[in-house]
């Protein structure tokens, strides 16, 4: 489980905490989504995380250990994370670039295993990249790029994955891959903590959602739960009305035309 307590950040040269006294928890078997609009500090949750941005009060823990005490291969072997950036450094191939989520697990002298090489294809085919696996991670579209770092991730293991806008770049058909894989995960046991401004479609797979405010939690709880007009409509500050998905019976966001002028 991850599980963030009372925490804060605060950006050099900036008056405003980017999270404010934030409390939130991903439990393992379940999806945890964290939503909001632009800069309300979704993003700053995963740093925080990893150690990019330092906390001015609070406390991460990850599987009940302080995540600042742990070592970064250890870390590593617990978390998977997904950025919401990332540009390829060098020319690997993708079957390459996949296989350095077993790092955490080799270290330095440690050759790849079996074990190792059944990660490495199941993450390639349960993500759906194995056909581009001799070619070049340079050559890739950004959807297939983003895919790729998924398979990475789900190569790498652990208890708890982590991912910052995953289905940037995707279609429709892939975002839909994509979060039923998530979900497939959490079934399987691990803690999903998934950072989006997909609304609609992660209030069809969330179990949880922690709605995000000017670095502050405004709302939590399940889909039904927090995704309410009036709160909605106060945080994204646009008209918009709540519906139900007729598919699954979710909630389903509906923004709304803003008024004729004049």
């Amino acid at each position: 489980m991850i599980a963030f307590s009372h925490v804060r950040v605060r950006y050099p040269r900036s008056r405003v905490p980017a999270l404010d006294d934030v409390s939130l928890e991903a439990p393992r078997g379940t999806v945890t989504a964290v939503v909001g609009p632009n800069g309300s500090g979704k993003s700053t949750l995963v740093r925080a995380l990893v150690g990019r941005v330092p906390l001015e009060a609070g406390a991460i823990a990850v599987d009940g250990a302080a995540a600042a005490t742990l070592a970064r291969s250890v870390l590593a072997r617990r978390v998977a994370i997904v950025t919401q950036r990332e540009e390829p450094a060098f020319p690997l191939s993708v079957r390459e670039y996949v296989a350095l989520g077993r790092y955490p697990h080799l270290g330095l002298w440690r050759a790849p295993a079996a074990a190792d090489a059944d990660a490495i294809a199941s993450a390639l085919e349960r993500t759906g990249v194995a056909p581009y696996v001799d070619r070049a991670v340079t050559e890739l579209s950004g959807g297939e790029w983003q895919r790729v770092r998924l398979a990475r991730a789900v190569a790498q293991g652990g208890e708890s994955l982590v991912l910052d806008e995953p289905t940037t770049f995707l279609d429709v058909g892939h975002e839909m891959a994509v979060f039923e894989l998530l979900a497939r995960l959490a079934s399987d046991g691990q803690a999903v903590l998934l950072v989006s401004h997909q609304l609609n479609l992660v209030a069809r797979f969330a179990h949880r959602l922690v709605l995000l405010h000017r670095g502050c939690v405004v709302a939590e709880g399940t889909p039904a739960e927090v995704m309410r007009g009036d709160v909605l409509e106060r945080v994204y500050d646009w008209p918009l009305v709540v519906t139900r998905d007729p598919a699954v019976g979710a909630p389903a966001l509906v923004p709304l035309r803003a008024p004729p002028r004049g």
